[in-house]
């Protein structure tokens, strides 16, 4: 599908949100891709990220996995709205033994309010890649409530995470 972003600069504004998710941070993901309906993150593999079995943890795909479809449905919207997860579906439908996830979010239906994305996290290991990962997600359209730290200074951005 291709799509219009309302935005002309709507790249620089997903990546300069994503800079502030401190969470992103943390875990060390990065947004490799930013084009209109379209994001992907990264996450390198690391042992503090793991669950029991060695394989990353089902949160921490999750995680990038919901920032990916959220950052796809942004590139949408209007420079001056800031995007929350209404709900999202999630399928781990292999183990996350990866030396580095990839997640990718892909807009399938937009409107005013409401977009609904799917997302996919593939699983990259000796150069073979296996999808761990698959879902589905709603995200709203903030009108008039900029994402930005003025704006959330001044009590007026996205609440909520």
């Amino acid at each position: 599908m291709k799509f219009r972003p309302p935005d002309p600069d709507f790249a620089a504004r997903v990546r300069a949100s994503f800079e502030r998710q401190a969470a992103m941070k943390l875990i060390g993901a990065s947004l490799t891709t930013v084009e209109p309906g379209h994001a992907v993150i990264e996450l390198p593999y690391r042992p503090d990220l793991t669950q029991q079995h060695g394989f990353i943890h089902g949160g921490m795909t999750a995680m990038i996995a919901d920032s990916a479809g959220g950052y796809a449905a942004f590139t949408l919207f209007p420079a001056d709205s800031a995007v929350l997860t209404v709900e999202f579906k999630i399928n781990l439908v292999a183990p996350a033994d990866a030396e580095r996830l990839v997640a990718s979010g892909r807009v399938k239906k937009t409107g005013r309010t409401l977009t609904v994305c799917e997302f996919e996290v593939a699983a990259l290991k000796h150069g073979r890649s296996t999808v761990c990962a698959l879902g589905l997600q709603t995200l709203i359209c903030l009108a008039g409530r900029p994402d930005t730290p003025e704006m959330r200074a001044a009590g007026r951005g996205a609440e909520g995470g």
